[in-house]
């Protein structure tokens, strides 16, 4: 009999930080910075961003302590309510990794289009550079080249090397930027600005779901993953709020609006262009590096979808000599590129990928009631973590996540309506499959 590995306090909570820090806040509090409009409330969003998505993250570890199974963030829909709806959500789930992977090559873009086509315009060098850099990884995935998980590690020591060094140049600043006067928000215009930064912020701080494929993997549960998810967490906000402090501090807040190198460009304005290049080509290959990992893994769940005859038995066809999935990373790819042909900004790809996401974070966080209410007709297990205030932290975190996806519908109704008919076509599609697999 094997022996189960087991994950203490630290384990867990470099695994929250890890998943949680990606490459958006090199890029997004451009985004947040102009829907805020004042700093005041850039700075509330931030802060509500990391409240809600730390009671996410706790409503997301009962979940997995209560069904601890591997892949458990797909499985738990098939468990607590159907085989279709979790069909339903893998394919929306597949289509905004995809947008995931195609957001992250922009902001990776954005750094590197002005040195490599300094005469063509932002937006187009930036289409040209993104596009032709997940070209490149696809063909060098093809033959068969693979990242380990010591690069993996080497970027996450890049990206908290980078945002340490962001925050120190507030020391190092000699002149902060004269403050612009801001006319004053009425009541209604101020809720709004708030309500606009959740898309946003919601993606900033995304990741902590993959907590609940840990539940079963922590002894002492009720103590280690409420602990582990605090400090995780608490890390994440000082880190992103320092950070985002010297942003304003470093480049002004109408600075901070109209610089979408961050990085590159608050690097410029304390030891001049040259160091600002040298970080420009760090952080695109930093971006290059996760949008790799992103081509590794998601043709898995390709895989794992054909195993379970959800999709064509192609999509388990492995290269004997390259070890790839030649067709699932095709697809995957194809969906990238068309993200990139159809939206092109950040903002547009954005909405799509949260509209996706807040529909499977509010059905996972939901699924504590039922698991919940299942445990109480059979009797409590031993050994589970159980979130405290219940039921009220898994309610704020629902309403958040609603009011990310109500304001898509309100500003962005195509794409909530494109986005709508996806999810709804992979009913049909999924009986579809069972009739074609079953005969």
């Amino acid at each position: 009999m094997s022996i189960k590995p087991k994950l203490n306090t630290f384990d867990l909570t470099m695994i929250v930080v890890s998943v949680v820090i990606g490459t958006g806040i090199f890029r997004t509090p451009v985004e947040i910075a102009q829907k805020a409009v004042v700093p005041t409330i850039f700075f509330a969003a931030w802060i509500a961003g990391a409240i809600i998505s730390l009671f996410g993250a706790l409503t997301l570890a009962e979940v997995g302590s209560r069904y601890p199974k591997a892949g458990g963030f797909y499985k738990i829909f098939s468990h607590c309510y159907h085989p279709a709806f979790a069909f339903m959500v893998n394919w929306i789930s597949v289509i905004a990794n995809a947008g995931s992977s195609a957001s992250v090559a922009i902001i990776g873009s954005d750094y590197i289009s002005p040195l490599l086509f300094p005469n063509l315009d932002r937006e187009t060098g930036t289409r040209i550079t993104t596009i032709a850099a997940v070209l490149l990884l696809y063909g060098l995935n093809l033959l068969g080249i693979k990242m380990g998980a010591r690069t993996l590690n080497v970027l996450m020591i890049i990206k908290i090397g980078v945002i340490i060094f962001l925050i120190s140049m507030v020391f190092f600043n000699p002149a902060p930027p004269t403050p612009t006067l801001v006319s004053q928000l009425s009541a209604e215009d101020s809720l709004k600005a708030f309500w606009l930064c959740f898309v946003p912020i919601f993606f900033t701080y995304g990741g902590y779901h993959q907590t609940m494929n840990f539940g079963g993997d922590v002894p002492n549960a009720n103590r280690t993953m409420p602990r582990a998810i605090f400090i995780g967490m608490g890390v994440v906000l000082v880190l992103y709020l320092l950070v985002n402090f010297s942003y304003v501090q470093v480049l002004g807040f109408e600075g901070l609006k109209n610089s979408p190198a961050l990085a590159s460009e608050m690097t410029s304005v304390i030891f001049g262009t040259a160091t600002s290049k040298v970080i420009s080509v760090i952080l695109f290959l930093a971006v290059l590096a996760y949008v790799n990992a992103s081509l590794l893994s998601n043709p898995r769940v390709y895989y794992a979808m054909a195993e379970e005859n959800v999709l064509p038995a192609a999509f388990k066809k492995v290269n004997p000599k390259t070890q790839t999935q030649e067709i699932a990373l095709t697809a995957y790819v194809t969906v990238i590129i068309v993200f990139l042909f159809a939206l092109g900004s950040l903002q547009q790809i954005l909405n799509y990928v949260m509209f996706f996401d807040s529909i499977g974070l509010i059905a996972a966080c939901a699924a504590v009631f039922i698991l919940r209410r299942r445990a109480k007709q059979a009797g409590e297990p031993e050994g589970i973590y159980k979130m405290k205030l219940y039921p009220w932290m898994t309610i704020i975190f629902i309403v958040g996540y609603a009011l990310v996806n109500i304001s898509v519908m309100y500003f962005e109704p195509r794409t909530a309506f494109i986005g709508f008919i996806l999810f709804i076509i992979g009913l049909p599609i999924y009986y579809g499959l069972q009739r074609v697999f079953k005969s």
